[in-house]
């Protein structure tokens, strides 16, 4: 009995090892369907990805508020916005918005509390550099008004697209999850009360 367990143990060797020297041989025949990035594409990768993928953060500054929700939503600070009141301006002025992309982890909390949408995560993945501190993108050059919402329409034609984009992204991608409901109390059986009495 040992030895017919013995040759049957050796057939299924030979089986398998053939099943994957033909799997292999199989794969020498066959014409290579390696693609070098980025060269020989077709259309651009990031074209490609979804609208809610999370790549590199973009600040549309034209309908940022200066509320500060981004900064104070990031988990790891990796963003710092210099805002304060200016009577003479006429509301919010900004004088620095910083996002460093090397702290960045992608998370998407920053973009949720914002009003507008004016914070909001891009295809764009190709982060790599040479040092940190370009790494660092400093969206201010100059001391910028921040936005206020009109109720209504949006008057201003270039600034409409933005702020639609930005709702869209809300809704779309920075969307809460629903409340969790509460389960109904459960009733007390009918007959209770008789069987007391």
């Amino acid at each position: 009995m040992g030895t017919i367990h013995y040759f049957a143990k050796l057939a299924a060797t030979c089986r398998t090892v053939f099943d994957g020297m033909a799997i292999t041989f199989s794969h020498l025949m066959r014409k290579p369907v390696t693609t070098q990035y980025p060269d020989r594409m077709d259309v651009r990768v990031q074209d490609t990805l979804p609208y809610r993928y999370r790549g590199m953060l973009e600040v549309d500054l034209e309908i940022c508020t200066g509320c500060l929700a981004c900064e104070r939503a990031c988990p790891i600070d990796c963003i710092v916005i210099d805002a304060k009141k200016d009577k003479e301006a006429g509301g919010i002025v900004m004088t620095r918005f910083d996002i460093d992309m090397a702290k960045c982890m992608y998370c998407g909390l920053c973009s949720e509390p914002c009003p507008t949408g004016s914070i909001h995560h891009t295809p764009e993945f190709e982060g790599a550099d040479y040092s940190l501190e370009s790494l660092v993108h400093r969206f201010i050059d100059e001391p910028v008004l921040a936005f206020k919402p009109k109720k209504g329409v949006e008057p201003d034609p270039a600034i409409a697209p933005l702020l639609e984009r930005g709702t869209r992204y809300l809704a779309e991608f920075a969307a809460p999850a629903a409340p969790a409901t509460k389960p109904a109390p459960k009733e007390a059986p009918s007959g209770s009360d008789d069987a007391a009495g």
